[in-house]
C-alpha cells in the first residue's frame, strides 16, 4: 500500500442546522473588536440585524461592498479596514465572494499587504497543499455564516480577481479557513433562487469532479458519493418548495461533504478550472460555470473515466453522467449552454488561449494538451 497525507483544514467547529442568533454570540464572545462583512444586496435585511445584534458592541466595523469574484480592490479596502479597526474577528456573511475576499484581506493583514499590486504578487499556485498550521493562530480569523451551497467556508485557499485584465488569482494558507462556520438554513431564505441553485450545482462539481478522478481515494469517494445523493435529493425539494428549511440543511450539509475530499489530496478538473476563466474573463458566477461546464467535461473525459461516470449518471437517474446532469440541472431552471450567457461560439477560442497550464485543468482526468482540447471541450457547452 502507499503512503498517502491526508491534511486538515485548521477548523474548529461546524454548527450545523444551529440558529444564526443563538450560535454567533457564543463564537464572538472572546473577541473585542469585529468587523462584519457582507454584500450591499443583505446589508439592509433582517439576517444581517441578526447577525449586528449578536456581535453587539463588539462591532467596530461592517463592510457591505465585496462585489461578485472578490475583485482585488475591494479586498484591498477591507483589508485596510480590518488594520485601522484592529479587529480581532471578522465575521463574514454572504456567498463565496464575501468569504473568499474575507480570507484574503485576513492574509493581506497579517502580511502587511496594502496595494492591489502586492496582493497579487501574493498569488499561490492553484496546485499548492494547503500545509501545515501548527504554531498560534495569526489574527484577526473567521467566523464564516453562508448564505450560498460555494462551501467557500471550508477552504484554506480563496479567490480573488483583477477585474481589469480579467484574471483570477489564489491566494493559499492554512489559517485562512474560517475558525468557525455556522450553518443556519434559513440564513439561505434571502438569496435569489437561481444563485442559491446554482451554488448547489457548485457542490456538485466539487463532488463529482472529484469523484470522477484517476486518483481517488477512500475517503474521498465516500464523501463526494453521499454529497451527490443528498444533492439529487434535496436541490429539487428546495426548487419546490423554498420554504423547506430541512432540505436547506441538507443542501448545506452536502455542500461541506463536497469539499471533504480535498483534503484527501484528490484533485478536481477542467469544470472548475474552466469555470475560473469564465468568472474572471466574462463574469460569469460561479455557480453557473458549474452549470455549463460540469455535463461538458463529463462527456469530454468520458473515454478515460466512464466506468467512474457510470455512478454519477445513476444517482441522477441516467445511463451517461454528462446527459443526466445536463437534465437535472435544467430540471432547476439552470442554464446549461456558454449561448445563455451571451458567449457566442466565435469567443471561445479567446477564452481557451487564457489558460496558462495551471491545475485544476492541468490535474482533469483525460489529459487537456492545449488550447485546442479546452475548446473542444467548451464546444460542447456552446
Amino acid at each position: 500500500m502507499a503512503a498517502h497525507l491526508h491534511q486538515w483544514p485548521a477548523q474548529g467547529r461546524v454548527h450545523l442546522g444551529a440558529a444564526l442568533a443563538e450560535a454567533l454570540p457564543r463564537e464572538v464572545n472572546e473577541a473585542s473588536r469585529v468587523v462584519l462583512v457582507t454584500t450591499r444586496s443583505l446589508a439592509g435585511g433582517a439576517l444581517v440585524q441578526v447577525a449586528r445584534t449578536a456581535i453587539g458592541d463588539r462591532l467596530v466595523g461592517t463592510f457591505a461592498a465585496m462585489r461578485a469574484h472578490s475583485p482585488v480592490e475591494d479586498v484591498v479596502a477591507l483589508a485596510a479596514l480590518l488594520r485601522d479597526q484592529e479587529a480581532d474577528l471578522v465575521v463574514a456573511l454572504g456567498g463565496g465572494s464575501v468569504i473568499d475576499g474575507s480570507k484574503v484581506a485576513c492574509l493581506a493583514t497579517w502580511r502587511g499587504i496594502g496595494d492591489a499590486g502586492s496582493l497579487i504578487a501574493a498569488a499561490a499556485s492553484r496546485g499548492a497543499a494547503p500545509g501545515n498550521w501548527d504554531g498560534p493562530a495569526p489574527a484577526p480569523r473567521i467566523v464564516a455564516i453562508p448564505t450560498t451551497l460555494s462551501a467557500a467556508e471550508f477552504a484554506p485557499h480563496a479567490g480573488y480577481t483583477d477585474i481589469a485584465v480579467g484574471t483570477k488569482y489564489r491566494a493559499l494558507d492554512p489559517w485562512m479557513v474560517p475558525r468557525a462556520v455556522i450553518l443556519d438554513p434559513a440564513a439561505t431564505l434571502e438569496t435569489p433562487a437561481e444563485l442559491l441553485l446554482s451554488s448547489g450545482i457548485r457542490a456538485l462539481d466539487h463532488a463529482a469532479e472529484r469523484w470522477c478522478s484517476t486518483a481517488p481515494q477512500a475517503y474521498s469517494d465516500a464523501v463526494s458519493r453521499q454529497a451527490m445523493l443528498m444533492l439529487a435529493e434535496n436541490l429539487p425539494r428546495v426548487r419546490r418548495n423554498p420554504g423547506d428549511l430541512a432540505a436547506r440543511a441538507a443542501c448545506q450539509e452536502a455542500a461541506w461533504l463536497s469539499v471533504m475530499g480535498g483534503w484527501s489530496g484528490v484533485p478536481v478538473g477542467a469544470s472548475h478550472g474552466i469555470g475560473y476563466i469564465l468568472g474572471a474573463a466574462r463574469g460569469v458566477p460561479h455557480g453557473i460555470t458549474s452549470c455549463l461546464m460540469l455535463h461538458a467535461v463529463m462527456r469530454w473525459n468520458a473515454p478515460v473515466n466512464e466506468h467512474r461516470q457510470r455512478d454519477v449518471a445513476h444517482i441522477f437517474s441516467g445511463e451517461e453522467a454528462g446527459p443526466a446532469i445536463e437534465a437535472f440541472v435544467r430540471s432547476l431552471g439552470l442554464p446549461t449552454r456558454l449561448s445563455e450567457q451571451g458567449i457566442a461560439a466565435n469567443e471561445i477560442p479567446g477564452l481557451a488561449a487564457r489558460w496558462k497550464g495551471d491545475a485544476p485543468i492541468a490535474t482533469n482526468p483525460r489529459p487537456v494538451r492545449g488550447p485546442a482540447d479546452l475548446e473542444a471541450i467548451l464546444r460542447l457547452a456552446a
